[in-house]
């Protein structure tokens, strides 16, 4: 029994830790999809943790069934052959794009809370994820392991030291601060996060092929996720509307912390970067391995190099406007998902 607790522990921290990355760990994903809408944003919350829960757990069973090796073979059931093929390039501009913002938003880590070159902890990043991409799909899991306890442990420490603060009795009734729906942009959510999850959760599938093991992996990491967006998003509505122009939001929540809650808040920012970066790049190889005739170390090491360019044209640009977008190309994805019968054993 105590393996089997361990094991669904281990899916729904690495689903954990596909999802979450630069961009939620700096608040900057958070702040744009869920608490500019102010009370809300909770609604979104909410209807998000439903739906990672649910749907997450459909994708790594429907991955099982098919005895999927990559994202590939579930798009080709959910879309069929021909637009399929089209939804894997789809996916794999996806996670290039992420990788890209994962290597943007470490670089503006070091350089706005370390005071080090944006350069250096770019390619100190890239080589460690590097290293243990080498190790497989289980470096990928053990890493999840250690580093996804740590941010949910942070995540409600935050929340709960804001629990004190006069501002913390309004945050159910606060404003809205921006256009859009917030159900749509929780539905985006959703879609740009599970197409960019293929990478892992399928694969994943595959090598538990377990059904119930995967379901309850599905929903620790469904809850989870909610949970850390919800103690997340309580934290920065206390700091509306200062925080709307901040490159990296939490480091404002972080900052009357003191010294020691920051340096930990840096350590686990890093990972969540780090744990996402891992997934994108070894989903994203995997599928370029199949069309290039390279080595698919060769191929990791292009995919390093081509994001690191890429990575200059700043986070919060990538964040706002090409997750969105990634987002919005996605609906039909988790549309077809949620209605498709499980394909037979």
């Amino acid at each position: 029994m105590g393996n089997r607790v361990m094991a669904a522990c281990r899916i729904g921290f690495t689903y954990i830790g596909t999802v979450v990355g630069a961009g939620f760990a700096s608040g900057q994903e958070i702040m744009q999809f869920f608490t500019r809408f102010g009370s809300q944003g909770i609604w979104g919350i909410v209807a998000v943790t439903l739906m990672f829960s649910w749907l997450g757990t459909r994708m790594m069973v429907m991955g099982a069934r098919l005895k999927a090796s990559s994202y590939e073979e579930l798009n080709r059931f959910l879309f069929g052959p021909r637009w399929g093929r089209w939804m894997n390039g789809f996916v794999g501009l996806v996670l290039f794009g992420v990788t890209t913002a994962m290597m943007s938003g470490t670089g503006a880590l070091f350089r706005e809370q370390l005071g080090w070159s944006f350069h250096v902890g770019v390619i100190l990043t890239a080589v460690v994820a590097f290293a243990v991409i080498l190790r497989g799909l289980d470096g990928i899991l053990s890493v999840n392991s250690l580093i996804v306890p740590m941010m949910f442990l942070f995540t409600v420490l935050v929340a709960i030291n804001g629990l004190g603060r006069p501002e913390a009795v309004g945050w159910l009734t606060a404003s809205h601060h921006g256009g859009g729906q917030w159900w749509l942009s929780a539905l985006t959510y959703v879609a740009f996060n599970l197409a960019m999850s293929q990478a892992v959760l399928v694969p994943m599938g595959k090598e538990v092929a377990d059904e119930r093991l995967l379901a309850a992996g599905g929903w620790i990491g469904g809850v989870g996720l909610g949970v850390m967006l919800l103690a997340s998003h309580f934290a920065m509505t206390l700091e509306i509307p200062e925080i709307l122009q901040r490159e990296i939001p939490i480091a404002m929540v972080i900052a009357a912390l003191g010294t020691v809650m920051k340096a930990f808040f840096l350590l686990v920012m890093w990972g969540e970067i780090f744990t996402t970066l891992i997934g994108n790049v070894y989903g994203l190889a995997a599928h370029l391995h199949e069309y290039l005739p390279f080595r698919m170390n060769t191929i990791m090491a292009g995919i390093f190099i081509a994001g690191y360019v890429c990575s200059l044209i700043g986070f919060p640009a990538l964040v706002g406007y090409v997750y969105p977008l990634f987002g919005y190309c996605g609906l039909a994805a988790i549309g077809l998902l949620a209605l498709r019968p499980y394909p037979r054993w």
